[in-house]
């Protein structure tokens, strides 16, 4: 398995996922983002280590999907994460990826918070994150609204570092 900075190589397979409303739904884009290839590239180009990262996940050199994490000072970084590929979803590979980005966050980025936030309905996504470490912190009922206008709620969480350690 492997994380990666994304590239504007991967700006084809990034738009295929992202246009796909089956891959986006949970996200809140149920017919997928119009979004082109060569705007994908140059939103790229924009990505910093210091600032905010798009990256891809990789099983044996196959794109199975990406994460993203941005820096949101005071030392903390909220991410995202998203395997695209259905066939490996619920596979384990998103708890063992999820936990080599956290990792990489802590300790090379210096971050000592990590933060996210996901669909209420997302219950495989909440089971992940719980069984890693991460802390419910907030469900906002009805916060937002996906692109078919319908009201979506969310479950924010948090993770500390001493609190990833210690649950290693």
């Amino acid at each position: 398995m492997l994380i990666r900075n994304a590239s504007a190589n991967d700006a084809k397979i990034l738009g295929k996922w992202w246009r796909d409303g089956n891959v986006m739904a949970h996200a809140g884009f149920p017919n997928g983002i119009s979004i082109t290839d060569e705007e994908i590239v140059k939103q790229l180009t924009k990505d910093s280590d210091t600032t905010h990262r798009l990256l891809i996940m990789e099983v044996n050199n196959i794109a199975i999907g990406e994460m993203n994490y941005r820096n949101m000072g005071a030392g903390t970084a909220e991410i995202g994460i998203k395997i695209c590929d259905f066939a490996k979803q619920e596979t384990g590979y998103g708890s063992v990826l999820i936990r080599m980005l956290i990792r990489n966050l802590f300790n090379q980025n210096g971050y000592n918070r990590i933060i996210l936030s996901t669909n209420l309905n997302n219950l495989r996504a909440q089971h992940v994150y719980e069984k890693i470490g991460f802390r419910k912190i907030a469900i906002k009922y009805g916060s937002w609204r996906n692109q078919l206008g319908e009201l979506q709620s969310s479950i924010d969480y948090e993770l500390d570092k001493k609190d990833f350690v210690s649950s290693q």
